[in-house]
């Protein structure tokens, strides 16, 4: 077996066979597309959700590791120690199917709880904590270990931290996250990072500026990923360019990470400005300042013009972290699910590796799971990745059916929203992160009008949601039933980071000092989030 420093260096390395074996592989799915292979019966939908767990109970609790029995459950292991994620298994788009989405969800979920509950953790539907780990966020976060050399770089005078940059050589140090599971493709992603960063990786979001030696702070981050796998090859660049389009809506209505962990601020001067100043959305700081060394592999795609650009959009990107199938085969510690790799049986290991590491806002992905009546395993998907985790799973499923139903609904309607030009789409995408629901959004209207008031698009993103759940035959009572609580945030002007940032301030008012105020927005969070449905039936 081959230690997990050995793959780590021979990542870091290079070798020229991963690139040609992923040009001759991206090539076989080209003319597959072309032949036809990919095109398939009906839509489907898939659901990807990311979760953390705490230890404590109300204001007292902290950010704690999971144990490796939970995940004997349906949870599969993320990049943090801290880390869970649940998976909806690709279902048809239609009325059964999304019944079928919220029945795993929710069970996988209870079923993933109850294992943490043994440990006395809570599994939080949430998408960043506001409360730290046991020993300071900073501490748990930068804790790595150097191997394979005796010092290979400078020491941080302030903190007695050696501060090395990672090589391929035999004499090259490699870097170990404590924290981070223990797979050599996530090592080796971490390693290629810092290497980039030249040693250490600054953050830095409003209120706080920091460095890590490590890529770990982006577990702070979890997300759920609607997918939506499109019948008709010719189309999919039709849905995947509205998809970037819808990039600013979709976040402003489920933005849910406005804050760090209590300790990341330290001594703040003006805690009122920093709840007024902190962004709805850290998580997509946290990502793509993490991964964004010296060149942007994390951002919002460009435009696609043919099917197969979804495939050469992949071999273009900048390679990181190369591994080849055979380093791996037959290590039995190493894990052969989710993005650190694929499916073990692919015929094309190496481009579904890469194609993990292509990070961006929107994803096209080919191949998948098939789905009786629906797809086969040759399918095209959406795979929209903006999302924050959300407070329950009524609020979950109702951010998926809203993103496929406003796809459809889109492409059934032939709007023309595609005519939006795409540096507007990523402006909008930004204002949204930044500002919320009170960001100045990109639109184009179905009268082929350019607008930025949110009146307007928010009615049109609704309108066309439902038609396109019309479209795939999903009755009024379940349109309204997932719709009408994400509807309501607008109606309300409030969201899950609003409603943190309130309860921030009136913990402020009261008296409390900014990590105390945060420790209890998070404890009613946690609370709010077991005793209700919805989100909207906090407020």
């Amino acid at each position: 077996m081959t230690d997990h420093e050995s793959l780590v260096r021979r990542s870091l390395a290079g070798t020229d066979a991963f690139d040609e074996r992923v040009r001759a592989q991206a090539d076989h799915l080209a003319t597959a597309l072309a032949d036809g292979a990919f095109d398939n019966a009906a839509a489907t939908l898939g659901l990807e959700l990311e979760v953390y767990a705490l230890a404590g109970d109300g204001a007292d609790r902290s950010l704690a590791p999971i144990p490796d029995d939970v995940y004997d459950g349906p949870a599969d292991k993320e990049l943090g120690l801290h880390n869970a994620e649940l998976n909806a298994a690709p279902s048809e788009f239609d009325d059964d199917g999304v019944a079928a989405q919220a029945e795993e969800i929710e069970a996988d979920l209870a079923a993933t709880r109850e294992r943490a509950r043994e440990h006395g953790l809570e599994i939080v539907l949430d998408a960043m904590p506001a409360v730290a780990p046991a020993g300071g966020t900073h501490a748990y976060l930068d804790d790595v270990e150097v191997r394979g050399a005796d010092g290979g770089g400078a020491t941080d005078a302030n903190t007695d931290r050696p501060v090395v940059v990672p090589g391929g050589d035999p004499d090259d140090p490699v870097l170990v996250a404590r924290n981070m599971r223990k797979d050599p493709r996530y090592g080796a992603l971490d390693n290629v990072a810092v290497r980039r960063a030249g040693g250490e990786i600054d953050f830095a979001v409003p209120g706080a500026e920091t460095g890590y030696r490590t890529i770990l702070f982006e577990s702070l981050a979890t997300s759920i990923q609607p997918h939506v796998q499109v019948p008709d090859p010719t189309e999919f660049p039709r849905y995947h360019n509205l998809a970037t389009r819808t990039l600013g809506p979709l976040v402003a209505l489920s933005a849910n990470s406005p804050f760090l962990p209590g300790d990341c601020y330290g001594d703040v001067a003006d805690p009122e400005g920093l709840v007024e100043e902190t962004h709805h959305e850290l998580r997509i700081a946290a990502f793509e300042q993490s991964m964004n060394q010296a060149c942007r592999k994390v951002r919002v795609p460009d435009d696609l013009g043919d099917p197969a650009d979804a495939v050469e959009h992949v071999v273009a990107d900048d390679s990181f972290a190369p591994f080849l199938r055979e380093w791996i085969e037959g290590e039995d510690d190493v894990e052969e699910e989710g993005q650190k790799g694929g499916d073990p049986t692919s015929q094309a290991w190496e481009f579904d590796y890469k194609r993990g590491t292509f990070w961006r806002w929107v994803r096209g992905v080919a191949g998948g799971d098939a789905v009786d009546g629906a797809c086969d395993e040759r399918s095209l998907r959406i795979e929209y990745r903006p999302l924050p985790t959300q407070p329950t799973v009524r609020d979950i499923v109702g951010l998926q059916v809203l993103t496929a139903g406003l796809l459809r609904g889109l492409v059934a309607a032939d709007h023309p929203l595609a005519e939006l030009a795409w540096d507007e789409a990523e402006r909008s995408f930004y204002a949204a992160v930044e500002d919320g629901l009170d960001a100045d959004l990109a639109w184009v209207t179905a009268d082929g009008e350019r607008t930025d008031d949110s009146q307007e698009v928010f009615a049109e993103v609704f309108e066309f949601a439902r038609r396109g759940l019309a479209e795939q035959g999903i009755d009024e009572a379940t349109q309204n039933r997932y719709l009408d609580p994400i509807e309501a945030r607008w109606a309300a002007g409030i969201t899950p980071s609003a409603w943190k940032k309130s309860r921030v301030r009136e913990h402020l008012n009261d008296g409390a000092d900014l990590e105390t105020a945060l420790a209890r927005m998070q404890g009613e969070y946690v609370e709010l989030s077991r005793e209700h449905a919805n989100f909207a039936e906090w407020v």
